[in-house]
């Protein structure tokens, strides 16, 4: 199989990291996490034109495969480091898995974020056992305060990513897939700073050497993709998958991805969120975005997955809940059941009655109505009516749409990006 990237590996990086790591990673671990599920999904199978397999890593007690690495780099502490403590920078999955199990071993850990950190992550990881510590404005001010802790109180760093104990812990979600299925033809599996692909496919390429390994990140946090095709994209933004938005991946990583993944694709905040919506309605499964990133490169690139045995890594489920009831609604609304028709009105007895009756012929439910008669460039006797509303589907709004514009009224489908 011919590799899709130039980059090779320094002889040392892949010593570093082997598939006789990650067993004996996988030994350590053992009964400390969940063996979690692998399920094929029919239906999305059946949508996709790939056989579709998910591993529910978002079933792990913090819900995330974070857990699999932190555990293991804790598990090869000395006593000594034991008793002083681990220190990590992290606003997501890595805080809430190292503070659960160093909690559970007795190792004191101190994470700090960034003072910009939703309240909500903060106490997710104190109670789950980490002292936080909150500090600068961004993620690299925080890492930079947390490295400086490490040597002012002797503590250990326990990176999120560029640790080959780290990714060998990671690595044992590959394990178990193959020990479940060994006639995978491909792994999709997110990336952010690379651990999770770098332990997956050092497995992978030692136990199944045709495998494809694919990597996925989001449109906007184009890191390793940037650092192993050499294609610079900016970086940066507001994504769903905040899980894998990393600005710089990892010097480990990124090593073992640019050696042993055979692609990375980028999948735009649309896809993401689509994606999400469907794990929830069809596998009845919660993910975040960057869980959901794998099936949302499937769904974006049918023709390169079509018949092909897929292996879909649903990395963690972490997501607030008003952004997921959010992402849910911006589904419906993609998909046509949910419209926001603006509609100009005479402002007169009857006019709205009139709009309704056209809605009631079309078996179409009114959710809200908002009318707008100061801020608009209609004359003073005129107004827009917005009237937010459910259907069946798109067609169904379409014919609505179409009977009133027959009917004389000018009317706007509010469109989303």
């Amino acid at each position: 199989m011919t590799k899709a990237f130039p980059v090779r590996v320094a002889a040392n990086a892949t010593e570093l990291l082997t598939v006789k790591d990650v067993r004996a990673a996988a030994a350590r671990i053992a009964g400390a996490v969940v063996r979690t599920p692998m399920l094929r999904s029919q239906t999305l199978s059946e949508i996709s034109g790939a056989d579709i397999w998910l591993k529910f890593e978002n079933h792990q007690f913090t819900a995330a495969y974070k857990e699999r690495g932190a555990l293991n780099a804790l598990l090869h502490l000395n006593d000594e480091q034991r008793s002083r403590g681990v220190i990590a920078a992290s606003a997501g999955n890595h805080s809430q898995g190292l503070s659960y199990h160093g909690r559970r071993l007795g190792v004191p850990v101190t994470i700090v974020m960034p003072q910009t950190t939703p309240s909500v992550k903060v106490m997710q990881t104190e109670s789950v056992g980490g002292n936080v510590t909150l500090f600068g404005e961004t993620f690299d001010e925080a890492y930079a305060h947390a490295r400086e802790l490490e040597q002012e109180r002797g503590l250990t760093f326990v990176h999120p990513f560029d640790d080959p104990l780290v990714a060998a812990g990671q690595g044992t979600v590959a394990l178990e897939m193959l020990q479940d299925k060994d006639d995978f033809d491909c792994f999709v599996v997110p990336i952010g700073g690379g651990g999770l692909m770098s332990g997956m496919a050092t497995v992978a390429k030692a136990l199944k050497p045709t495998i494809e390994m694919v990597g996925v990140q989001a449109e906007l946090y184009p890191s390793m993709y940037s650092a192993v095709t050499g294609d610079k994209r900016p970086c940066g933004g507001d994504t769903l998958a905040e899980g894998i938005a990393v600005k710089e991946p990892g010097e480990f990583t990124r090593q073992i991805v640019g050696e042993l993944v055979d692609d990375v694709l980028l999948v735009k905040e649309g896809k993401l969120e689509h994606a999400v919506a469907l794990l929830l309605q069809i596998e009845k499964t919660v993910v975040e975005g960057a869980g959901a990133a794998g099936l949302a490169a499937i769904l974006s690139n049918p023709e390169k997955f079509a018949g092909k045995t897929v292996g879909l890594v649903l990395c963690g489920g972490n997501i607030d809940t008003r952004l997921l009831a959010n992402v849910l609604l911006r589904d419906l609304a993609r998909s046509g059941r949910l419209a926001r028709l603006q509609i100009v009105l005479q402002d007169r007895p009857g006019a709205l009655f009139k709009v309704m009756r056209e809605f009631n012929e079309h078996n179409v439910n009114i959710i809200e109505i908002y009318h707008q008669r100061i801020f608009t460039t209609l004359p003073a006797k005129g107004l827009t009516a917005e009237i937010e509303c459910e259907a069946r589907d798109g067609d169904q709004i379409d014919r609505l749409v179409q009977s009133l514009r027959a009917k004389g009224y000018s009317v706007e489908l509010a469109e989303l990006a």
